[in-house]
């Protein structure tokens, strides 16, 4: 078939009416199948049910350095934990603080903190008559409702296939003291699923900000979520190279087990300098006598090591990574010689994100509700839920079976089929 743009005005009229046919037929199905968040399915969990059974009442719940995991202690969580998170995370188990079951609790207390307390003895930013954030579009909407909760003012950069505006970044950082940090999930981003490049990672590690206390929140949500085993993206540590610069203390390195164990029972971790590490060490002191170390203990004995782990995410991709061939391939189908959109082929993560027509976003994701298909927002992946041109999509491969994720990729690509062709009907019969 050739492009939906080619398409004469009696060619494009007689294709909707038969789209508009198919998408009858669909709706009478009374489907109700959800792609609407990255959640692991009923198999991905099951991956992680002997972790239930490492631990029962005739355990010995000490730690090696005699630490006795079921009373209070450990501030900043137990040494075995610290070492496979350490292992994990790709940093120096001294520079880790064990939380609870999720990054997005800690990234939450950070910002709320450097709110009504400030970061490192600077002016709490409450106090301060302008605060800005830097928000990588598209990005990951949980991070953008933090930093909008707290009324925030939040200032889009562009992404690139290789990270977020360079340019654009390190003037923002360097002329605006206004501006005290930037959100970032540099590998397998959300929604895209690419990874920053070595240079990206190098600039962000020599930004020169003209505030003293801005932060890179760096939100390695995807550390180990490879798709593949020979094919794999690369993330240069960010930790060491902002030391290697002369600037240890910029970056807050966040990562948890959400999506390698339990996403509601597992355990999260921030990395950073001794410095920073101390600022969050004196809220945390106020706020609790230790997280759940019999939880953090269970992690340690399931896994036993980093070697474990590894192994333990190859058993999850070989799960999901039939979901995204699947999407991929419909996509490419359906929609494929129509120039109706784009879409991305990640090596990782949990998300593909898909670009439509501007301002048909919101319509399609529309559509595929009325038929049974329930997706992210349009406008989701941008701050506010303001998509400036309603073209942005989310896809969520992972939660439905492989059966129910077909046929809902079919759905999909009828609606964007329908929308596009809606759009440039009116776009020729105005001409």
């Amino acid at each position: 078939m050739k492009p939906y743009a080619e398409m004469t005005v009696q060619e494009l009229t007689e294709e909707l009416n038969q789209l508009k046919a198919q998408y009858k037929k669909m709706q009478a199905l009374g489907l109700h199948l959800n792609m609407s968040r990255g959640m692991p399915c009923q198999e991905q969990l099951d991956l992680s049910m002997a972790m239930m059974d490492v631990l029962d009442s005739n355990s010995d719940l000490t730690c090696e350095d005699g630490t006795d995991c079921r009373n209070y202690g450990q501030l900043t969580g137990i040494e075995e934990a610290r070492e496979l998170l350490g292992d994990m995370m790709e940093n120096n188990p001294k520079d880790i603080i064990i939380y609870g079951n999720s990054s997005l609790n800690v990234m939450f207390d950070t910002i709320s903190r450097a709110w009504t307390h400030g970061v490192m003895g600077n002016t709490p930013w409450c106090k301060l008559p302008e605060v800005k954030f830097l928000c990588p579009v598209p990005g990951y909407d949980r991070h953008f409702a933090i930093t909008e909760y707290f009324g925030i003012d939040m200032v889009p950069v562009p992404m690139t296939p290789t990270g977020p505006d360079m340019d654009l970044v390190e003037k923002l950082v360097r002329e605006d003291a206004a501006v005290k940090g930037i959100w970032c999930v540099p590998k397998y981003s959300n929604p895209q699923g690419i990874s920053y490049s070595d240079e990206t990672v190098r600039r962000f590690a020599r930004l020169e900000p003209a505030a003293p206390d801005f932060r890179i929140f760096w939100d390695n949500a995807y550390g180990i979520h490879h798709l593949y085993d020979h094919r794999q993206d690369y993330l240069i540590e960010i930790l060491a190279e902002c030391k290697r610069a002369g600037n240890p203390d910029l970056v807050y390195k966040f990562s948890s087990t959400s999506k390698i164990t339990f996403p509601g029972s597992g355990i999260a971790a921030v990395a950073t300098s001794p410095n920073n590490m101390e600022d969050f060490l004196t809220t945390l002191r106020r706020q609790t006598i230790g997280h759940d170390k019999v939880n953090q203990l269970r992690h340690v004995r399931f896994f036993g090591n980093i070697h474990g782990m590894v192994e333990h995410m190859r058993k999850h991709a070989e799960i999901i990574r039939p979901k995204f061939e699947t999407v991929e391939s419909i996509l490419e189908r359906d929609l494929g010689e129509l120039n109706v959109g784009t879409w991305t082929t990640p090596l990782g993560g949990y998300f593909i994100m898909f670009d439509s027509l501007p301002g048909c976003a919101k319509d399609i994701v529309a559509r595929a509700k009325k038929a049974g298909v329930q997706m992210t927002p349009a406008g989701a992946t941008w701050p506010y839920g303001k998509d400036p041109n309603d073209s942005n999509i989310r896809i969520a491969p992972t939660y439905p079976s492989l059966a129910d994720l077909q046929t809902a990729l079919e759905i999909f690509t009828l609606c964007v089929r329908i929308s596009s062709a809606k759009k440039l009907l009116a776009e020729k019969q105005g001409a």
